[in-house]
């Protein structure tokens, strides 16, 4: 009879079991690993879609930290020039063409950045989703074909601004490749994919995302990435409104 040794045992069992999944905690954290930088440079192209035209913008944004992002406008050529700087809890609208800097605030910030999709609020929203939810895994599934923890998140506080969220996280990159954001009401506000994923620089980057607010009938917005850097090196006066003012 053949005898087997403690540790041999032991081996076999550990491999045979499956590890136990991540707690909701620890997803936040790796999604918020994932999501956040200290500095970064990016070319993107906005495409917004409703139900009687189809716009396309190109921008160069900078970013640094959670706090600090400033957003430049390079076509089509009526846009050309127009800015957008944000700085903590503050955000500004330069327009050009009336030489003009526009705070943001109220209810303005839930109007749609160039008419599109995604909201000044949105664009405040730093990736912070463990300082900013609690959260529990309520299951696993594939989405875009990619295996998934599915997690519930609510707000720890009204300042948030989707009391709700469902969102699907990648077992793999840690991309939330799907959102469904709700108000208190529980109504489904909009949803947010990520998709075409890369390794940029050593870290996982999704190129592609899509942002649907399901209050207008028949609209998208796309952000396409051209480019993206990590880790460069933005000068001082980029995050200042005297950037924001600053006529080429």
């Amino acid at each position: 009879m053949k005898t087997y040794s403690l540790a041999v045992v032991i081996l076999t069992s550990s491999t045979m079991a499956q590890a136990a999944p991540p707690t909701a905690d620890e997803l936040l954290d790796r999604m918020d690993d994932t999501l956040q930088f200290d500095t970064r440079k990016s070319e993107v192209t906005m495409v917004v879609k409703d139900s009687r035209r189809t716009r396309t913008y190109s921008m160069v944004s900078f970013g640094r930290g959670q706090d600090e992002a400033a957003v430049e406008y390079t076509a089509p050529a009526r846009d050309k020039a127009t800015k957008m700087l944000k700085k903590g809890d503050n955000l500004w609208l330069y327009l050009p063409r009336a030489e003009r800097t526009q705070k943001i605030s109220g209810h303005m910030l839930r109007q749609g950045m160039m008419g599109s999709d995604i909201s000044y609020e949105d664009m405040m929203d730093a990736a912070d989703f463990r300082k900013k939810y609690t959260a529990e895994v309520v299951g696993d599934e594939l989405m875009h074909d990619r295996p998934c923890w599915k997690l519930e998140a609510k707000a720890r506080d009204r300042t948030v601004s989707y009391p709700r969220r469902l969102i699907w996280v990648d077992k793999e990159t840690f991309i939330p490749r799907r959102q469904e954001l709700y108000a208190l009401s529980d109504m489904l506000l909009k949803t947010w994919t990520m998709t075409d994923v890369e390794k940029v620089e050593g870290r996982w980057v999704a190129m592609r995302m899509e942002i649907k607010d399901r209050l207008r009938k028949g609209s998208s917005t796309t952000l396409q990435l051209q480019s993206v850097t990590f880790g460069v090196p933005l000068q001082k006066e980029i995050f200042t409104r005297r950037w924001l003012e600053r006529r080429r």
